[in-house]
């Protein structure tokens, strides 16, 4: 792989390619097709053979570091780990899941019921040694988020946002710290 002047070259972390104008030693400097010239190591820089509409994407690009680097897997990471039969009790917090009709009941009527059902699913979960509970609250103005947090802090548990794929970001898993099995 050899740069010379008048080559077509592509930068290996950031989305730019162009000519190479000049050649400085190791600093190579290329301009891209607005004219703007812009200046790189010669490890960051990978000749380019065909136009890139002509090919799949990184085909045309023949440099073992990046081929490393598209191979490499970034691995998954969950906060929370699912053992074989475990059980998650999941708890819908709206309103018109807990109750037929909000008739007669104002705001802090509906918080109170939403707060006292999560309330009296996180002591459940705790009594029956549930170690998983995802409580689905919805987005809105965030209060009835924010007292759950704040309910949780009364409790031995740690608590994260829920699966965003599942739930988006409205729901909070929470995870329940139980004593061993005496």
């Amino acid at each position: 792989m050899q740069f010379l002047i008048g080559k077509k070259v592509a930068v290996l972390d950031d989305v730019l390619k162009g000519v190479i104008v000049s050649i400085d030693n190791q600093t190579i400097s290329i301009k891209d097709s607005d004219g703007m010239v812009y200046q790189y190591q010669q490890k960051e820089l990978v000749l380019i053979e065909e136009d890139q509409y002509q090919l799949s994407k990184f085909s045309d690009i023949n440099n073992s570091l990046l081929n490393e680097k598209l191979e490499e897997k970034i691995p998954t990471i969950s906060n929370f780990k699912k053992e074989k039969n475990e059980v998650i009790l999941e708890v819908d917090l709206h309103i018109n899941q807990l109750i037929k009709s909000t008739k007669g009941m104002d705001n802090f009527d509906m918080l109170t019921l939403q707060l006292n059902t999560a309330k009296r699913k996180i002591e459940y979960a705790i009594s029956k040694r549930i170690s998983k509970i995802i409580f689905i609250h919805g987005v809105g103005e965030g209060v009835l988020k924010s007292e759950l947090h704040y309910l949780f802090g009364r409790y031995p548990v740690r608590f994260y946002d829920a699966s965003y794929k599942k739930y988006g970001l409205g729901a909070t898993e929470v995870y329940v710290y139980q004593n061993p099995k005496s």
